[in-house]
């Protein structure tokens, strides 16, 4: 199957910005090179948008924010191939193509002539007539780019289009796969902001233990379905968070936390620490932090920052299978006073 220069790359894979550094105006002609079908207004990557998402089951609220993986070498798919183009849809787009590159009189001639011959090989070449006489029985597949991706990466796939029948999943690296779906639903997960109950209430004392806790009813598994089905394919992976731990940074060196790892770990109801209640004050609390300075007339900005274990499952994959945990936290204002003593 064959790949094209850098140049040809991504041309094939429809996306019009390959000769931005040497022609800016290309940028602005990016509605020209869209087939006619699948394509609405303007979308280069409408294939992004024929793979849905539920996300009913999704956190929400104004706090609520993405997860960030906390596997470094980890990250969704920057790109993927799947169906994109009818025969007629596909003549469209080299046509479209053909007479914009050919109407800039700042198009490197090499890059015409690379045009021109990729497809002439849809004509007359490996193909006939776009494949014209297989109307309905399959589809043309090409490239698909992340737009959340770096950018640089998004160009790994780099095949021209290439034909599939309904049904047939070619033998290609990146090719459109369940845990692809998987990986997508994951940069769609929202979870609740972190904002702990902090108590006893009011300013935190030096010295005394600040108990930190959140309700199991506030956290609690989200999940994101990514579902895909055009070209003879129907596939969806549903991505689930589930929380798994709380860390506190407690915004200075001089404090001690509890556990001492700063680690509380998710109880049995979904909530995190245990609640205080009169009478604990001087008591080590299950989650929670000791300040040892006061805060003077500032104040401390204590970090909380859940930890979600991440699985997804998916069309032919129903054991769940694990995706690199998230995190998700804010900052929070703690003041912390001197306790005053009275001596007679």
């Amino acid at each position: 199957m064959r790949r094209l220069s850098r140049q040809g790359a991504v041309l094939g894979a429809g996306v019009v910005l390959l000769f931005a550094a040497s022609t800016p105006a290309v940028a602005d002609r990016e509605e020209s090179l869209v087939p006619s079908g699948g394509q609405e207004n303007g979308n280069l990557n409408a294939q992004v948008e024929v793979i849905k998402y539920d996300t009913s089951k999704n956190g929400n609220g104004p706090s609520a924010g993405p997860v960030a993986a906390v596997q470094a070498d980890w990250s969704p798919p920057p790109c993927w191939y799947a169906p994109k183009w009818t025969p007629d849809e596909l003549r469209d787009y080299y046509q479209r193509g053909h007479e914009a590159i050919h109407h800039d009189p700042g198009m490197p001639p090499e890059a015409i002539n690379e045009w021109s011959e990729e497809r002439r090989n849809y004509i007359d070449g490996d193909y006939e007539d776009f494949n014209q006489e297989k109307e309905g029985e399959g589809m043309w597949w090409g490239a698909v780019q992340n737009p959340n991706a770096p950018f640089e990466d998004q160009f790994a796939c780099d095949r021209v289009p290439f034909w599939a029948d309904n049904g047939e999943t070619p033998d290609v690296e990146n090719i459109i796969t369940p845990e692809i779906l998987a990986g997508l639903a994951y940069e769609q997960i929202k979870v609740p902001g972190t904002e702990v109950t902090l108590a006893p209430g009011g300013k935190s004392k030096v010295n005394l233990p600040t108990w930190a806790w959140l309700d199991g009813g506030e956290f609690k598994p989200v999940a994101v379905t990514a579902s895909l089905a055009v070209g003879g394919l129907d596939m969806s992976a549903t991505t689930t968070a589930t929380p798994k731990s709380l860390r506190i940074e407690p915004g200075t060196k001089d404090a001690r936390l509890h556990p001492a790892s700063g680690e509380c770990t998710i109880n049995g109801d979904g909530s995190i620490g245990e609640p205080y209640v009169k009478g604990k004050a001087d008591q080590e609390p299950p989650c929670g932090v000791t300040y040892l300075r006061s805060s003077g007339d500032g104040s401390y900005a204590m970090e909380a920052t859940v930890t979600w274990e991440i699985s997804w499952t998916g069309t032919g994959v129903a054991a769940p299978q694990a995706l690199p945990d998230g995190t998700f936290g804010n900052e929070q204002a703690v003041e912390v006073e001197e306790i005053q003593s009275i001596n007679r």
